[in-house]
């Protein structure tokens, strides 16, 4: 099993119900394909550095998993074909770091 962290960045237009839906059935995709969600951040809504695909905000959603190559496919599948996501990015890791947040409210 290998490691990776999925960001998804979703349209900054949806209400809070819909990307609570969104973080659910990647959940659920990557549960059903021999995945596993280790940890899952909502970084919220965040400003880009410049537009994309016309929107200049998007929520972002940070999954840790662990998986197989084939858990990876079935998530680029669907995440390509998901109209509510403007952008996103797997990075593969040897381990994950699962105590840090980067974009914690607390921040002392």
């Amino acid at each position: 099993m290998n490691f990776y962290e999925h960001t998804l960045i979703a349209k900054q237009n949806l209400s809070q119900k819909d990307v609570d839906s969104i973080e659910k059935k990647y959940e659920d995709i990557i549960n059903k394909n021999s995945g596993k969600v280790l940890k899952i951040e909502k970084w919220g809504l965040l400003n880009f550095k410049r537009k994309i695909k016309n929107y200049t905000k998007g929520y972002y959603l940070h999954f840790k998993l662990e998986g197989e190559p084939s858990t990876l496919e079935e998530i680029k599948s669907k995440t390509k074909l998901d109209n509510n996501i403007v952008r996103f990015l797997t990075v593969k890791y040897k381990e994950l770091d699962l105590k840090t947040e980067y974009f914690s409210k607390n921040k002392n």
